[in-house]
């Protein structure tokens, strides 16, 4: 497709072409998207408060949707297989979700445990999912003919569940998407467009709970203009929480398909398989043990657990992670004390278990079951009782300097995928591995 614009016109692969050249005569002195994300916030003593009800849920549930899902090839798949806007809008006319689809998510998220979701409410292809008097190409004036974040945010707020909206800010369907690192004009109208639509969404959905934005390419925050379009959502959310993809630190980090602690709020998103939208061909699944492993990791380092769902384009989930998210889900109801509201945890080393803390309670969550009893060693804690978390049965613990013993255990596991045992310390519960290697006892009781 041509893309024109007063008297010039442009294709969107020479778009890119022509940003990409830009991009690489900013120099060395513009500050990028990456380093800007990477800087530590200014102090903001409401922060704490804001974020408060987020680092005690520790999980929520992301959901890619868009016209991607028609096609079920990625949500990439426009870009990736260079599929001309032309061609690419007819998918609009394919796209007509069931009503209300999002309700069975919501329901899937709450038994799941999860206590937030963040849904796509524009993806790089452009389309919107909401009402906006700014574009045509949006969901409430083709497809379906209905605004699909309303249902979003009335389905979340049935079940319970924090709000959030994914808005990315680069855009394969607009003229000016790509010009504007190139032709200041495109610039200002581009930028224009972008702020009008995350006004729309904090102004006509009532309070929302977190904006995460995506992809800053191919603009700097000056560009994006990124610190004025976040105090308009500030001044319209006063408290919400923003992350930090706009190309400014904001309030929380957002490392993608890795765990990767900070020292600053921070959110692993992950996807169940190795897709974020429906890829119908991708059978690459997490498995339960897996996602509630990530999950632990996350709430030993204090940060969140982001877990994507695709659906298919009529709304519905695949069953694959229908039946990931309800295994997780009845090891929450069981095991989730242990999760919501954990704290850093300063006790890290086993090779088949991994830990969590709230306090002086320490959860041990073997993932490997080793048969009758397990150890940690160089807890400096003192354990004054101990017991199976899902079933409140206490169990026996035997503790010197250096090793903590837990025996008269079941020989196979008694949970499912993970099990967890809660040790009761007289003080926060510390690990000290180096003081073990340096002067554990030369002779003891064989352990064959």
């Amino acid at each position: 497709m041509r893309l024109t614009m007063a008297n010039f016109s442009l294709s969107r692969r020479e778009c890119i072409a022509l940003a990409g050249a830009a991009a690489s005569l900013a120099g060395a002195k513009a500050l990028t998207a990456q380093q800007a994300a990477a800087s530590t916030p200014a102090a903001d003593p409401d922060r704490e408060r804001r974020m408060k009800w987020w680092h005690e849920a520790r999980f929520g549930m992301f959901i890619h949707w868009g016209l991607y899902s028609v096609v079920g090839r990625h949500e990439w798949v426009m870009e990736d297989e260079a599929i001309p806007v032309a061609d690419y809008e007819q998918l609009a006319k394919r796209f007509t979700p069931q009503p209300n689809a999002a309700r069975a998510w919501a329901k899937l998220a709450r038994q799941a445990g999860q206590k937030y979701m963040v849904m796509t409410t524009k993806h790089h292809e452009g389309f919107s999912l909401f009402d906006s008097k700014l574009t045509n190409y949006c969901a409430p004036k083709q497809a379906c003919g209905r605004d699909l974040v309303k249902e979003y945010v009335d389905a979340a707020r049935a079940e319970g569940l924090r709000v959030g909206f994914y808005y990315s800010l680069m855009d394969w369907h607009h003229p000016d998407g790509a010009r504007c690192a190139v032709d200041e004009d495109a610039r200002r109208r581009f930028v224009g467009y972008i702020h009008g639509h995350v006004r729309e969404l904090c102004s006509n959905y009532g309070k929302l709970d977190v904006l995460w934005y995506d992809v800053s390419w191919p603009l700097k925050p000056e560009g994006w203009e990124s610190a004025k379009m976040n105090a308009m959502v500030r001044e319209l959310q006063p408290e919400i929480i923003i992350n930090n993809r706009s190309g400014i630190p904001e309030d929380f980090a957002t490392p993608e398909q890795r765990i990767q602690a900070a020292d600053r709020p921070w959110e692993a998103c992950m996807t169940m398989n190795g897709s974020w939208g429906y890829q119908k061909a991708d059978d690459d699944w997490k498995t339960p043990k897996t996602v509630v492993r990530n999950l632990i990791t996350c709430a030993r380092d204090g940060g969140n657990y982001l877990l994507n769902i695709g659906p298919r384009p009529d709304g519905s989930i695949p069953e694959d992670s229908v039946r990931i998210l309800t295994a997780v889900g009845k090891w929450m109801e069981k095991n989730g004390a242990s999760i919501y509201t954990a704290e850093p945890c300063r006790v890290k080393r086993s090779n088949y278990a991994l830990f969590t803390r709230k306090g002086n309670t320490l959860y041990m969550h073997v993932h490997f079951w080793p048969g009758d009893n397990v150890s940690i060693s160089g807890l400096t804690s003192e354990v004054k009782s101990a017991r199976l978390l899902a079933s409140g049965k206490p169990v026996k613990v035997e503790q010197d300097k250096f090793r903590t013993r837990i025996t008269g255990l079941p020989a196979t596991a008694p949970d499912d995928p993970v099990t967890t045992i809660a040790l009761e310390c007289s003080s926060e519960p510390i690990q000290d591995t180096m003081m073990v290697r340096k002067d554990r006892p030369r002779r003891g009781v064989s352990v064959t």
